[in-house]
């Protein structure tokens, strides 16, 4: 049988295969609307505002949040 650090490995590395594939076949875009936003991060769109309000994340000229945002609220959750 494997030691659990051995499934372990076996996993991640599966994980990071379907990751790739899934990425390179649904790419994703560059920026996001609020309801996009709200949904990639789980939480409302009331909340997004709330969010934007308060300067956590920043709206471009088009009204659009940039999608490495999204990733540092991801990460610092």
């Amino acid at each position: 049988m494997l030691e659990s650090e051995q499934i372990e490995l076996i996993i991640r590395r599966a994980v990071k295969i379907a990751l790739l594939e899934h990425s390179e076949s649904h790419p994703r875009p560059n920026q996001v609307n609020m309801v996009q936003a709200a949904q990639m991060l789980g939480i409302s769109r009331a909340t997004v505002s709330k969010m934007v309000s308060s300067g956590v994340l920043k709206l471009n000229q088009c009204g659009l949040i940039n999608i490495k945002q999204i990733d540092e609220v991801l990460t610092n959750v």
